[in-house]
């Protein structure tokens, strides 16, 4: 037998187990799914429900591993640096997968080039909150307040770069205000400030600031969702009350390596979907602030395409800079 012979034989034999491998996957091992934050946050609970939904579709585990730090930038960087075969995946966020290649000076990753997109997962928006007393009982009252009293009106934040605080950065360039940021370690111990006055105002969700508005402890001006909230629906959106185009939704998306087959990405989507349909853990969500959103790969891809886009442009302008 001459050598292009055993050459055309050992590629035939390797098409058809190429093939059964991505039919077979994730037969071969656990796949484990990558939450770049501590257990306990809202990213975690949404990558726990989804884990266990896969693998109850797969009849394989897929184990959450909480890779926090950095913004979420350890366990993204580890998920990009991984093998393309399905085994290793993300639950990225707007954080990781729109603001940080913008805010960090290198993440370790890029958000576009090093990912497959599988499918969206969830958004929710910010409320915009203030402390009982301010002088202001719309949006119009906060910007007409916050030019009276230039670099006065203070903003928390659960962090610097983080939705909140980049919303705050945008309203001062929509709006052509000054407010002074306050960052702290946490969204609650921000939110526990707001309530006791030391802070004028804040943006965050409203799974938090929710109960504290229906008993009266601090008062919400406008919402940063394109319509407004069902739990809420007294509350202007931010476009209603005078801004046009202010929408900012955080988001999750679920993410593999560049790479990753286009079966196994196909089987990965469908299952999310059918999660997403399912009523039971869309009132999971729901409980959580989080909207179900689902749909094809693509749409993740542009997602993320253009929120790449838009935090850049809001973080250069702005001056913004990690902690």
């Amino acid at each position: 037998m001459d050598r292009r012979s055993v050459l055309l034989g050992a590629a035939a034999l390797a098409l058809p187990r190429a093939a059964a491998g991505a039919e077979e996957w994730p037969a071969a091992r656990p796949v484990r799914l990558v939450v770049p934050f501590a257990a306990g946050t809202t990213t975690d609970s949404v990558g726990r429900l989804l884990a266990q939904h896969l693998t109850r579709t797969f009849g394989q585990s897929f184990v959450v591993d909480n890779r926090s730090g950095a913004g979420g930038n350890v366990g993204t960087a580890q998920v990009a640096k991984a093998a393309p075969d399905g085994y290793t995946l993300v639950l990225g966020t707007i954080g990781t997968h729109a603001i940080n290649v913008s805010l960090y000076p290198d993440p370790g990753f890029d958000p576009v080039r090093d990912f497959t997109p599988v499918a969206p997962f969830g958004t929710t928006p910010a409320v915009l909150a203030v402390r009982r007393g301010l002088e202001a009982e719309s949006l119009a009252g906060l910007i007409a307040l916050a030019k009276r009293r230039p670099g006065t009106l203070t903003f928390a934040s659960a962090g610097n770069g983080t939705t909140g605080h980049l919303s705050q950065v945008m309203l001062n360039q929509r709006a052509g205000i000054e407010t002074v940021h306050v960052p702290y370690r946490s969204g609650a111990q921000a939110v526990t400030d707001l309530i006791s006055g030391k802070v004028d105002a804040m943006f965050y969700h409203f799974l938090a600031l929710g109960p504290h508005i229906r008993e009266g402890s601090i008062r919400a001006l406008a919402v940063t969702a394109p319509r407004r909230l069902d739990g809420m629906p007294e509350v202007p959106t931010m476009e209603e009350a005078g801004l046009p185009g202010f929408v900012v939704v955080a988001w999750w998306g679920l993410y593999a390596p560049a790479g990753t087959p286009a079966p196994v990405v196909a089987r990965l989507n469908a299952a999310a979907n059918r999660l997403l349909d399912d009523p039971a853990a869309q009132a999971s969500l729901r409980a959580q602030g989080v909207e179900p959103v689902g749909g094809p790969a693509e749409r993740l891809a542009t997602l993320t395409r253009e929120e790449v886009e838009i935090w850049r442009r809001v973080i250069a302008t702005g001056g913004v800079r990690p902690d």
